[in-house]
């Protein structure tokens, strides 16, 4: 938004931290583990159909029992700390930004997860090019992960952690499998949105 360049760009690649970071615990909303069974597939063949999300074998088997659909699911099942995710990233990105500085549209709304997601577009493709997986991590923007990482890291309070990428050079063929996308038709209209479904 009017080219303000909101966004501020914290490189890990110091073991030491990055164990450290995988210390801290993490936790999940029951309400998570509902939308997320709901929105997963459980089979190959229900994945190349839907052609969106991921297999349901990806995640913790406690989440897809009949207490944690009804959102009843242990807390203890909810909690994570963060070395299951970062244990083989040599390196983590934590995206920054301003809240304060962020622009608004005409309406007056903010700018600034457009324009972080025009960024991160950006650093994912050159990563691609370059033969360089990124995985998202959303929890660096969850407190109290927040607030811990920052303490850790020397982040400013003012700055909020938008999101946080792990990057390196990804397994041989390490879920290209189970990587499916839509087809352009699926999601692309013409002079006007029809939907014949």
């Amino acid at each position: 938004g009017h080219n303000m360049q909101n966004f501020q760009i914290v490189v890990v690649d110091n073991p030491d931290v990055l164990t450290t970071l995988g210390e801290l615990e993490t936790s999940f909303t029951p309400e998570f583990i509902q939308w997320n069974a709901r929105e997963l597939s459980f089979s190959e063949d229900e994945l190349r159909k839907k052609k969106t999300g991921m297999l349901a074998s990806q995640f913790p088997p406690s989440w897809f029992t009949p207490e944690a659909q009804a959102g009843k699911i242990d807390p203890e099942q909810l909690k994570g700390r963060l070395s299951g995710i970062l244990a083989h990233a040599p390196i983590l990105m934590l995206i920054l930004f301003d809240p304060k500085r962020g622009g608004m549209n005409p309406g007056g709304e903010p700018n600034d997860i457009m324009s972080l997601g025009f960024m991160l577009e950006n650093a994912w493709l050159m990563a691609h090019a370059q033969g360089i997986g990124v995985r998202i991590v959303s929890a660096f923007a969850r407190e109290p992960v927040e607030s811990e990482v920052k303490k850790m890291l020397g982040i400013p309070a003012s700055l909020k952690i938008a999101v946080g990428c792990c990057l390196g050079y990804p397994a041989a063929n390490a879920g290209d499998a189970n990587r499916v996308h839509r087809d352009v038709e699926d999601f692309t209209f013409f002079n006007r949105y029809t939907n014949d479904a």
